[in-house]
C-alpha cells in the first residue's frame, strides 16, 4: 500500500514539474525544473526497475542536456542587453 502512495506522488511531482517548465515565463528556472523533471524521470525509471535507463536518463536527460540548455540560456541573456534592437542600445 505505501508504495502504491509513493508512485501517487512521484506521479504527482512529474506533473508539477512538467507544468512549471511549461508555464515558466523565466528561462533559467525553466531549465531548472527541466533538470529537476530529469531527475525525477529516472526515480520513475528506477521504480519500474529499468536501472539502464534511469542511468541514461540522469547522465544525458539531466546532466548534459541541463548544461547545455544552461550554457544557451547564459549565453542568450548576456546578448539580449545589447544591439540594435534592446533599449538604451544604439540606434
Amino acid at each position: 500500500m505505501s508504495e502504491f502512495w509513493l508512485d501517487g506522488l512521484l506521479v504527482l511531482a512529474l506533473l508539477g514539474t512538467a507544468t512549471a517548465v511549461l508555464l515558466s515565463r523565466d528561462l533559467f528556472r525553466a531549465v531548472v525544473m527541466f533538470m529537476a523533471f530529469g531527475l525525477l524521470m529516472a526515480v520513475a525509471w528506477v521504480r519500474l526497475q529499468a536501472p539502464d535507463i534511469a542511468l541514461a536518463e540522469v547522465a544525458i536527460g539531466a546532466g548534459l542536456t541541463g548544461v547545455l540548455l544552461l550554457d544557451a540560456v547564459s549565453h542568450f541573456s548576456r546578448g539580449r542587453g545589447s544591439g540594435p534592437g534592446a533599449e538604451g542600445g544604439d540606434r
